[in-house]
């Protein structure tokens, strides 16, 4: 009989590499003494803190990131629009002129009349309208050198402070002045000024009244309302004027109102006190001739 061949052996166990005492040595001073194996900790909850760490991330940077893309957003969609804008022709602008209008056909309308158009009677001689002296009255002296008109200057004379009052008609769009004047009996004179302003930029009347009211209404003065004017007062002192106790008209009265650009202004000089009644009609005689 033929003997049976051997069994291959079988293969031994896997066996550990033995290191070299040497190397086993330097590798426990690289990497620290091994902890006993009672303290290190599960293999499971290693592997949590580490996955956490490398998802955690930075706070605040997607912010800055969003915000950078958008402000290069901008910027690129300006001079993205800046180059298309440039690269169009310019857009031609309508004409300034119009079509010529057809003239109408028919007589013109007639010009308003003086009842209907206050500027008909305002824009012409302004002596005019002034009050006509009296029966019975005197001329005063100097009215015919002054031909019954008042310049800037003249005017501002009749103040306190002339250059003041110079430079104040002046920013008030002064434009021309009428004046009359008469004395009944040596009793008493009369003054009344038409004062006109041109009214473009400031209401110089208006003005004007309201500051000659204001200094009129200073102590020991009657005062009354002139009818038809609306804001329009006399003044009419008790009392002779300061400085002028020894003058042939000590006592003084006034009227002031205004009718658009013109400013009214009556002066009267009396011996006595003035009657309140004679200087209300006669500012508003001169009023209704306005």
């Amino acid at each position: 009989m033929q003997e049976e061949p051997a069994r291959p052996a079988a293969p031994a166990a896997p066996t550990t590499p033995e290191i070299p005492e040497a190397e086993a040595v330097s590798r426990e001073t690289a990497d620290g003494p091994e902890a006993p194996d009672a303290a290190a900790p599960p293999a499971e909850d290693a592997a949590v803190p580490a996955e956490e760490a490398g998802r955690r991330r930075r706070r605040g940077r997607t912010a800055l990131l969003i915000t950078a893309a958008a402000a290069l957003g901008l910027v690129a969609g300006t001079c993205t629009g800046v180059l298309v804008q440039a690269d169009r022709e310019p857009t031609k602008l309508p004409p300034l002129s119009q079509a010529a209008l057809a003239h109408g056909t028919g007589k013109a309308p007639k010009p308003l009349s003086a009842d209907q158009d206050r500027r008909v009677r305002t824009e012409g001689d302004l002596r005019e309208l002034l009050l006509k002296k009296p029966r019975g009255a005197e001329d005063v002296d100097w009215l015919d050198s002054s031909d019954g008109w008042m310049d800037v200057a003249t005017y501002a004379g009749t103040f306190g402070n002339p250059q003041r009052e110079f430079e104040y008609l002046l920013r008030s769009e002064f434009r021309r002045a009428a004046v009359t004047a008469w004395e009944v009996d040596g009793a008493y004179s009369v003054e009344i000024r038409l004062i006109q302003y041109r009214q473009e930029e400031v209401l110089g009347a208006r003005d004007a009244s309201a500051s000659g009211q204001y200094y009129a209404g200073e102590g020991g003065v009657d005062n009354g309302e002139i009818s038809g004017t609306g804001d329009g007062r006399v003044y009419v002192y008790d009392r002779p004027v300061a400085g002028l106790e020894d003058a042939v008209f000590p006592y003084q009265a006034e009227a002031h109102a205004r009718r658009g650009d013109i400013l009214m202004e009556v002066w009267m000089s009396g011996a006595k006190r003035i009657d309140k009644k004679m200087i209300t009609s006669l500012a508003e005689r001169q009023m209704e001739r306005l």
